[in-house]
């Protein structure tokens, strides 16, 4: 699974809890990390947050993640790959590898995951439809559905 964006997460020695590894609810703010800077960075087509109206935000619609191995404290940097798996009318679906470094060979994959984001208006609180620009960038992203090892049901 060739990952499109690889953003490197530096662990600090507070994120292992008290069985010795990286504790569950910081694999959470990982995805927000590298959720934020993909839709946030700079590129020749501009950023995902460029070609938000004001008046528009995105919120986490739903989120999953699959533990799959330990994550334990390094100085090397850990990695979070990130990608899109699919856009909707007013919505788009990210999928996340978490990896203990940053480098793919040798690396080992402790966590997969997907969120689904919705674009609202900050006005009326309802799904916006996404703009052709915003499809565009999002298309760009796009990679292969998340393995689950069980199916996510539709």
């Amino acid at each position: 699974m060739p990952p499109v964006n690889t953003f490197p997460l530096q662990l600090r020695f507070g994120d292992e809890d008290s069985y010795g590894h990286v504790n569950n609810v910081r694999f959470v703010q990982f995805l927000e990390d590298a959720r934020v800077h993909l839709m946030s960075g700079s590129r020749p087509e501009g950023s995902f947050m460029d070609l938000i109206d004001p008046d528009q935000y995105t919120l986490v619609g739903r989120q999953e993640i699959e533990y799959l191995a330990p994550l334990n404290f390094s100085t090397t940097p850990a990695a979070v790959d990130l990608w899109v798996t699919a856009v909707g009318g007013s919505s788009f679906d990210l999928g996340y590898a978490v990896r203990d470094r940053v480098a793919a060979e040798g690396s080992s994959t402790s966590a997969i995951a997907a969120t689904t984001m919705v674009l609202v208006s900050r006005t009326t609180g309802r799904p916006v439809r996404l703009s052709d620009a915003q499809r565009g960038i999002l298309l760009s992203w796009q990679g292969p559905a998340v393995p689950f090892r069980r199916a996510r049901a539709r």
